[in-house]
């Protein structure tokens, strides 16, 4: 059985391609991935939150801040890196993987961060 080629085409736009380790990452707060940081290191995490900050193209990559709700001064806002971005405001979902000592130079060195990060921009 042959399906019409219109059919076809937008079953296969229905299909939806998620990062690679998506499936394995670990649903995490910000402050659950300060805290678990070192169990972290180098693992896929998924969480979500609230845009505070944004600096685009910076070193080919985006800069953002979330927060969610979760941790206090110094486990509350997380730096995730990312060729995606979002407006400051946004509620977002990003999946990325935790690196931990992360020192680009020139003064950019972050204890915990989430890099290349996939943003869902979230309603």
């Amino acid at each position: 059985m042959c399906l019409p080629l219109l059919t076809l085409a937008a079953a296969l736009l229905a299909v939806s391609v998620a990062p690679a380790f998506a499936a394995d990452a670990a649903k995490k707060t910000v402050e659950q991935v300060y805290l678990q940081k070192d169990q972290l290191a180098g693992k896929p995490v998924q969480l979500s939150g609230k845009v505070v900050k944004v600096n685009n193209g910076i070193m080919k990559r985006n800069f953002l801040h979330i927060q969610d709700g979760s941790g206090k001064e110094g486990t509350n806002d997380l730096i995730l890196t990312s060729t995606a971005t979002a407006a400051v405001g946004d509620q977002i979902s990003v999946t990325g993987v935790v690196t931990l000592n992360r020192d680009f130079g020139m003064g950019y060195s972050y204890p915990v961060l989430v890099e290349e990060a996939q943003i869902t921009k979230l309603k």
